[in-house]
């Protein structure tokens, strides 16, 4: 086993982590507290390939592994959880799912505009009274002539003010609908500028601030037929395989905010002194000190291991479902630990792990709440749970062609 990143791993880390401190670190305390999210932003992003960061070169991408697309998580979260949200949606939930399951008029009309960051993309699965039960999705698209009409709301969508093209997921069968059956469910593309379709800025969220979430609307919104993702009846199996890729950038990057917190951590605990000497040299603060580098050290290793069966072309879905549980209740644990080692500070916004606090939280519940994902592995465990073959799957990164276009 070799735990070495390439030379391509490491200019790549070094890139987006010298990027995220220079241009977004010293405005991300503003932004987070006027609840601004910076549209500037992701043209930087494009700027530096993040936008189509393991996306082939074929089609607009940077041609670069599965392993670097969770590398650019865990440096982007580093900094803040909405940079990389913008990754988790646009690259980990749409782009990868277009570039698997996409025909190629979709893959040259969407997927490569979004790889050049000419068009931002998102995802949208939950709804307002559906989110962990897939199956509970109201969104309907019935079929009229070449076309379908698309009727629902999506809720707790990023980029939802922000997208230009929306992964959407509707019941086409409605009487498999009443059963519940997922081979009801079809995927589509929706074009924000599409008739009927309207969005909104969710304002009640008191964590990832300087994010966009919000929802949309569609009220018979017309979707050629040339826009249905994958075969009618596909759906539910697309959108798991996209949760698939989405976990992964989740569970790097929060590890990315272990990091985080321990860094912050350790830089306070050299400075702040109490009886007489620096924190850290009290037993207790380098408890929480040494947990959070042992829960950072685990979690990458996690993700890594996940990265490592994607560049393979091998399934990975159990393993990434245990890296995205145990990163997220990881951060959890360590943005309240740092809170805790900052005392009273730690509750003032003059530090950055308050901001920590509030913004790990989101990650315990969406993509799966660590209840879910522990019923998975328990499951995969008694033998309950069996990941079977799709039709389409991931490609294997094959390095002699990625770069080529």
């Amino acid at each position: 086993m070799n735990f070495d990143l390439s030379e391509e791993h490491q200019l790549l880390e070094q890139s987006v982590r010298e990027w995220a401190a220079r241009e977004v670190s010293p405005k991300i305390h503003d932004l987070d507290r006027q609840h601004r999210f910076d549209p500037a932003i992701l043209p930087q992003m494009a700027d530096l390939g993040l936008l189509g960061v393991s996306v082939p070169a074929e089609y607009g991408g940077t041609g670069t592994d599965y392993i670097s697309l969770g590398l650019a998580s865990e440096e982007l979260e580093y900094v803040d959880t909405s940079l990389r949200v913008i990754l988790s949606v646009h690259v980990g939930l749409n782009s990868l799912t277009l570039l698997v399951w996409g025909s190629e008029f979709q893959k040259e009309h969407y997927l490569r505009p979004q790889a050049q960051g000419r068009k931002i993309a998102t995802f949208g699965l939950t709804e307002p009274a559906a989110g962990s039960d897939a199956r509970g999705i109201q969104t309907v698209a019935v079929k009229k002539g070449d076309r379908y009409l698309l009727s629902g709301e999506k809720m707790w969508i990023s980029l939802a003010d922000v997208a230009d093209h929306f992964l959407v997921f509707a019941w086409s069968d409605l009487e498999k609908k009443k059963r519940r059956d997922p081979s009801g469910m079809t995927a589509f593309i929706v074009e924000r500028a599409f008739k009927g379709f309207t969005s909104g800025t969710l304002g009640e969220k008191w964590g990832i601030l300087a994010g966009n979430t919000g929802f949309f609307t569609m009220n018979e919104v017309e979707v050629p037929d040339e826009n249905v993702v994958g075969r009618p009846g596909e759906g539910f199996k697309i959108a798991m395989f996209a949760l698939d890729q989405g976990r992964y950038t989740v569970a790097a990057g929060a590890t990315g905010l272990v990091r985080a917190c321990r860094d912050a951590s350790v830089k306070y605990a050299k400075e702040r002194t109490a009886f007489g000497v620096e924190i850290g040299r009290h037993q207790l603060v380098k408890e929480m000190i040494a947990q959070m580098e042992s829960d950072y050290q685990a979690a990458r290793l996690l993700w890594l291991r996940a990265g490592w069966l994607k560049n393979q072309g091998r399934r990975s879905t159990r393993e990434t479902s245990l890296a995205k549980w145990f990163a997220t209740v990881a951060s959890e644990r360590a943005a309240g630990d740092a809170v805790q080692v900052h005392g009273a500070n730690g509750f003032s916004d003059e530090y950055p792990v308050g901001r920590f606090y509030r913004n790990c939280k989101g990650a315990v519940i969406y993509e799966g709440t660590r209840e879910i994902h522990k019923l998975m592995q328990a499951d995969y465990l008694l033998g309950y749970r069996e990941d079977r073959p799709t039709r389409c799957a991931l490609p294997p990164f094959d390095a002699s062609v990625a770069g080529r276009d």
